[in-house]
């Protein structure tokens, strides 16, 4: 026998439900598999336990930090973290001296780089160097012209003695900068000491004294030209040669502002005319240089790129931090503890009776009220359990999310969401059957009905979870995650199982017979609705019952029946 149109649709909703399911799945495994994943989702800090830093500001003799610049601190930790796919994190200040990170599990080294490292970004003519470097500086995506490129340049032609200073620096590059006393320093600066040399707070309208990442490069530098603050983006990626092939060598593409862009044009087309070391153009990051390559060519679009001895994940992390900002003050880890989570799983615990407890009295309320109709409700919460199950576990896998205990409580109330379009749905389709359609009629004409019911509601919903996820911080943010996603996650199967469920059962003998059992039983409905203030009593209902279902089907008047009602009854009044 031929399936009818609707069996059609509805087989096919289930087969994609299906689908959807199976790819979840899918995903999850392959997470597994290749990935490190794991079939449970990440539990957050409150639930997990983690690591506790705290971070000190380093300053400079007499200097002190403000409340605002922790604060500016905090919220650029915050993005460094949650741009490294730890969420769930915890960024306080402690004091009004110190900032507290509280970060789920063990992070690994390259998150605590992120997070304590200044990022502090500064780009300084080169004045000498006891060695000078061959790397090269172009526009992005080049490495200049190769019939331009130098050769590995010689040691530095600089005096180990620099004569004293004839007139005050005109500019950056100026060797007026290097005064006697700045030029013992530097014969006698210890590359081992520069990270206690003070050199990452060093003053910017001074010249400075500094050694490559590697110790490998000494340098005298003139003052700041260009901050890492006008850095409006960065990026990292394979460097690709003149050719436009791609290299194996990992850099940092930075993008400056429009006055990045000025000032860093100014520089480049200084030192392009300059011979020597003082050609270079130092790439400074908290205190010590990461590159000093040579200018072979004016960068005119503000988007150089910074190569060296970057790995994937070290251009990455660079990338993350010049892409939120330099910390206005550079911080030092000064503890690094494991905090627990038993206070958080006694919690969880209870919220698990809680929700245990609402789901048990939500069950019995469906059976009690809509008998077989309530079995339907049961499998669709089964499936809405699982599809959400499997996507919290993918996006755990995947994009690094963390269940707390708030997003445990969005779970919990999302039943009620779940169960609340479930009874909307059932409804329309006894108000349908009140009007005299059959169970086929009904199940199609109460969809209609319901389902823009349920879509405004879901909607509604949605908006307010978005709205909290992003002005809230912290746990409340999970809240928001779990209240959307399992919002989203009611249309899903209202839409590819309930509604086709429904359509199969019309079909039945059990539910379009109207047995007593199934929740559709004529008699149990009572008195039939026919709308426009008319009704049509059942005789197969008793007087009592009849007269329950009057009021009933009164209350569920709109007000344009209710009013025609009401002229109906003046008109007789009147003949």
């Amino acid at each position: 026998m031929a399936r009818s149109t609707p069996e059609r649709r509805a087989l096919r909703s289930l087969a994609w439900l299906l689908v959807i399911i199976i790819a979840l799945i899918g995903g999850n495994a392959a997470s597994v598999l290749w990935n490190e994943g794991s079939w449970t989702p990440r539990l957050a800090l409150d639930l997990e336990g983690g690591t506790q830093l705290t971070l000190t500001p380093q300053l400079s003799s007499g200097q002190s930090v403000s409340q605002e610049q922790l604060d500016q601190a905090v919220g650029i930790i915050r993005q460094r973290v949650d741009a490294a796919g730890v969420s769930e994190s915890e960024i306080n200040t402690q004091g009004g001296q110190n900032i507290v990170v509280s970060i789920p599990g063990t992070p690994d080294e390259a998150t605590l780089q992120r997070i304590r490292s200044s990022a502090k970004l500064e780009f300084r003519a080169v004045l000498t160097a006891d060695l000078a470097s061959s790397s090269t500086i172009g526009e992005e995506g080049t490495e200049g012209d190769p019939s331009a490129s130098p050769s590995p340049s010689a040691p530095s032609e600089e005096p180990s003695a620099a004569p004293t200073p004839t007139a005050s620096p005109t500019d950056a590059s100026d060797p007026n900068w290097i005064t006697p006393d700045l030029q013992e320093q530097f014969d006698e600066f210890d590359c081992s000491t520069v990270t206690d040399s003070g050199a990452n707070v060093a003053p910017e309208d001074e010249p400075l004294v500094t050694c490559e990442a590697d110790s490998s490069l000494k340098y005298i530098l003139g003052p700041v030209e260009v901050t890492g603050a006008r850095i409006a983006d960065a990026t990292s990626g394979l460097i690709q040669s003149s050719t436009g092939v791609s290299t194996n060598e990992w850099g940092v593409f930075l993008e400056f502002d429009g006055e990045g862009t000025a000032q860093f044009r100014e520089v480049t087309e200084r030192l392009v005319a300059l011979q020597g070391v003082r050609n270079q153009f130092a790439i400074v990051l908290d205190g010590q240089v990461i590159s000093a390559p040579r200018t072979i060519s004016a960068i005119t679009d503000g988007k150089p790129q910074i190569s060296g001895n970057f790995t994937q994940e070290s251009a990455e992390t660079l990338a993350d931090q010049l892409k939120f900002g330099a910390l206005p003050i550079g911080f030092e880890l000064q503890s690094q503890d494991q905090i627990s989570a038993t206070l958080g799983v006694s919690q969880l615990q209870s919220g698990i009776i809680a929700g245990l407890i609402g789901l048990v009295l939500v069950v019995l309320y469906s059976l009690l009220q809509y008998r077989a109709l309530g079995g339907v409700t049961i499998v669709s919460l089964i499936i809405a359990g699982i599809v959400t199950y499997l996507l919290i576990t993918y996006l755990s896998n995947q994009q690094g999310y963390r269940l707390s205990l708030a997003g445990v409580a969005g779970l919990i109330i999302a039943v009620g969401v779940i169960a609340d379009s479930f009874i909307v749905y059932f409804e329309r389709i006894r108000d349908e059957l009140r009007d005299g359609r059959s169970v086929d009629g009904a199940v199609e004409a109460g969809w209609k009905r319901a389902f823009r019911t349920i879509l405004i509601s879901d909607v509604i919903n949605v908006i307010a979870a978005v709205v909290l996820f992003v002005l809230a911080i912290g746990n409340v943010r999970g809240f928001a995650f779990t209240l959307g996603l399992t919002t989203l996650v009611d249309l899903l199967v209202v839409a590819l199982f309930t509604h086709p469920m429904m359509q199969l059962l019309g079909r039945t003998s059990f539910f379009s017979g109207g047995h007593p059992l199934s929740g559709l039983d004529p008699k149990a409905l009572g008195a039939v609705y026919r709308g426009r203030a008319q009704f049509r009593p059942s005789a197969a209902v008793s007087a009592t019952k009849r007269a329950s279902s009057s009021r009933e089907a009164q209350r569920r008047q709109t007000i344009a029946e209710r009013k025609a009602a009401e002229q109906s009854g003046e008109g007789k009044d009147a003949r």
